[in-house]
């Protein structure tokens, strides 16, 4: 399948490692013009600069917003206020108690995961809608309400996209625009491998990552961590044209880690 973009534009929010730099990435290599998304601006600087060297001929540009500030979403809207194809994948990861988390805590990770996503794409689909064409891709998690109580406020949030792309996608019936979510499975990115385990002397990566999928990861039929470019295929795959029937769904990227349906 040939996928090419050429012509769109795309932000891609918590673009500067991970996931999201993986899709960056892969959208730019469709011939997307590819908006970096960070924390701060010498996140973005970098992630940019690496995007650039890696692939010369792309249009890349990047703008800086700390999503845990209600102004800076409007303000990233001042600075890029049309796009074609939004894709949000910012936010941290906390692993704490349930009685552990504040009430300005569980507002902060709301807040950062999802009403800067409501924000964003009440601003940008309505541009998309009266172009006849768009694409709203959320990064949802394949336990999306489903954590284990020392990561609650996250699972609430990431299942907080889940229903806010359904609902999305129903509210832009028949306008050309889609809504849809992907959900990553077990992940290799910098900041996930740093959560699950540190490297014991003497033991390479592989040895952790088989001790992993022996252990508390055996019920995922991949056995081994995906690679955040396998995730950037699925949301090059669901920007495309070639998806354009698919919309109000959640697109499992999870090396069969689940049994039940999402």
């Amino acid at each position: 399948m040939n996928i090419n973009l050429a012509g769109k534009t795309a932000l891609i929010t918590g673009s500067t490692s991970g996931m999201g730099f993986a899709a960056a990435r892969a959208l730019a290599a469709s011939g997307v013009t590819t908006i970096l998304h960070g924390r701060t601006d010498a996140h973005v600087t970098a992630a940019r600069q690496k995007l650039v060297q890696e692939l010369p001929k792309a249009e890349v540009r990047g703008v800086a917003a700390d999503f845990g500030d209600r102004d800076a979403t409007d303000r990233l809207i001042a600075k890029e206020p049309r796009v074609d194809i939004l894709v949000t994948s910012a936010g941290p990861t906390d692993s704490r108690p349930f009685f552990e988390i504040s009430d300005e805590e569980w507002e902060q990770f709301f807040r950062i995961y999802v009403m800067s996503t409501v924000r964003l794409s009440r601003q940008y689909a309505k541009h998309m809608m009266a172009r006849g064409w768009g694409r709203l891709i959320f990064n949802a998690h394949v336990l999306s309400g489903y954590m284990s109580g020392e990561m609650v406020h996250w699972g609430v949030c990431k299942a907080g996209l889940l229903g806010l792309s359904r609902g999305l996608a129903e509210n832009l019936a028949g306008s050309g625009v889609t809504a849809n979510a992907f959900v990553p499975g077990p992940t290799h990115t910098e900041e996930s491998f740093k959560r699950r385990a540190k490297l014991p002397e003497g033991k390479s990566f592989a040895d952790v990552e088989t001790e992993i999928f022996e252990g508390p990861l055996q019920h995922s039929i991949l056995k081994r961590f995906i690679h955040p470019s396998e995730v950037a295929n699925l949301v090059v795959f669901l920007a495309s044209e070639q998806a354009s029937a698919i919309t109000g769904a959640v697109m499992r990227v999870d090396g069969g880690s689940i049994r039940f349906p999402v």
